[in-house]
């Protein structure tokens, strides 16, 4: 950031990647929560010098810039106050003699987050552009990303016996079609679910859980298990006649519920009159990408999240969201061809089975295969905890995007979410925070800062405390 990109932003108040402190003579206190925040979001500048009142930046200067940037950065690289050593870069500012001091804090690997500083409860991350205290259940995210390909390698208390037989068997009838001279034809029911990482040492896996269990034991496990589908009549549920006109809930294993959601994927995409080979073609390329983003959701899935996985079809495009991120940039996912799903046993199934790409990530499969019968991209977003998928019918659906696809950042603006936010508690006023989550795309901590700003501007107040209240818009 040189020093005119400096003086731009501090005409700006929206920078989300962007934090000043006064720091006259001494490291702020509250630099902490930002490095935090910096270090488990998307990175970002912390600005020593410079005063902020309402809207407005004012340069005061630092006294000491030798000795506040010394103890800074002693502190990020000793370890006595953060878990981990945070390397940072420093430029220095000169404003008519009044010198400013601009730390970039980078954005940390998943494997090393959360970053927290004395204690795990200050671990704080960047909502909108103000720092703000990670939730016990993004604490927890952060934990599950950090072992991002072993937790449904991980036993769970059941065994054999207590998974779903019929399931089982369907998927061994599978696995001969589609595999018929493979060597595991041979083994027992025990031995096969050995092998591809169903059972350990005589317990299920979580992986076999998902995949094959009961709907009672996986419920047991996993509490918040669950996949949603649905298909609403309209652009939005603003102009939805409906709220939905079908619905599957499934707390169904995975493998049955791949099923029942794929049935209904497939009526709802023109498949036009093929032939390939002499026999018609009932495959195409865009019914391709929407089983490979469906099979992409279920491997990628973060199970043990709150928030529920979600695929939802409208008029004019079909959303698959997914709790739990990418492990990379998007961008390095498409270069590299790279793979590494977050349930690498659930993968390994579903591939044994064709049903998803087995070299890459399939996301080249998404983007070509949509690309060709409609001549558009699909729109790949997301942030640390989530990430979601839009496949356009319409090019227009692509207007408010910044580019075809970005993982960092949602690309719809604050005062868009909090227009939607405004929608939503219109429509039902008695809405949770957690609930709106789960309809705008925004973690609750997110939804609570937009909630919190539209109290401010006089938009909106809470009538009543707790699951009784409600909420009231005023203008």
């Amino acid at each position: 950031m040189n020093k005119q990109e400096l003086v731009e932003r501090l005409q700006d108040i929206e920078w989300e990647d962007f934090e000043v402190k006064e720091a006259k003579s001494e490291v702020p206190k509250n630099s902490w929560a930002s490095v935090s925040a910096f270090s488990n979001t998307n990175g970002g500048w912390l600005v020593f010098g410079v005063k902020k009142e309402g809207k407005k930046y004012f340069i005061q200067g630092i006294k000491t810039p030798e000795k506040i940037e010394q103890d800074f950065t002693n502190v990020l690289r000793n370890k006595s106050k953060f878990n981990k050593i945070i390397e940072i870069k420093c430029k220095k500012y000169n404003f008519e003699g009044k010198i400013v001091l601009g730390f970039y804090i980078p954005k940390k690997h998943a494997r090393e987050k959360p970053i927290y500083f004395n204690d795990p409860k200050n671990t704080f991350i960047r909502t909108g552009s103000g720092d703000q205290r990670a939730t016990q259940e993004e604490i927890d995210a952060f934990y599950r990303n950090a072992s991002f390909e072993e937790k449904d390698q991980e036993s769970t208390s059941f065994e054999l016996k207590d998974l779903d037989k019929e399931t089982v068997k369907q998927y061994r009838n599978f696995f001969v079609q589609i595999n018929p001279a493979h060597r595991y034809n041979t083994l027992n029911d025990k031995e096969f679910l050995e092998k591809i990482g169903i059972v350990k040492e005589n317990k299920v896996t979580f992986a076999g859980l998902l995949l094959f269990g009961t709907e009672d034991n996986i419920a047991e496990a996993i509490p918040t298990y669950r996949l949603e589908y649905l298909e609403i009549p309209g652009t939005s549920y603003e102009d939805a006649s409906a709220r939905y006109n079908y619905r599957i809930s499934s707390e169904r294993n995975l493998f049955l519920s791949f099923f029942d959601i794929y049935e209904r994927l497939m009526r709802q995409i023109e498949i036009p009159f093929s032939i390939k080979q002499g026999v018609r073609d009932d495959d195409p390329p865009q019914l391709q990408a929407l089983r490979e983003a469906l099979v992409n959701l279920i491997i990628n899935t973060d199970y043990f999240s709150k928030t529920t996985s979600r695929i939802r079809i409208f008029k004019d495009r079909f959303e698959f969201f997914n709790p739990g991120a990418l492990p990379k940039k998007i961008e390095l996912i498409l270069k590299e061809d790279f793979s590494l799903p977050r349930n690498p046993i659930i993968a390994k199934a579903f591939r044994f089975l064709r049903f998803s790409e087995n070299i890459g990530s399939g996301f080249h499969k998404m983007i070509n295969g949509w690309n060709k019968r409609y001549n558009v991209k699909p729109i790949i977003e997301g942030d640390f905890d989530y990430y979601k998928i839009t496949f356009p019918l319409d090019k227009s659906v692509t207007t408010t995007k910044t580019t075809t696809y970005t993982t960092t950042k949602t690309t719809i603006k604050g005062d868009d979410k909090e227009k939607e936010i405004l929608e939503l508690i219109e429509n039902n006023p008695y809405l949770s925070a957690e609930e709106i989550a789960t309809q705008v795309n925004l973690t609750r901590e997110g939804v609570r800062y937009h909630l919190k700003n539209l109290k401010k501007k006089g938009r909106i107040r809470r009538e009543g405390h707790g699951k009784g209240g409600s909420w009231e818009i005023l203008k």
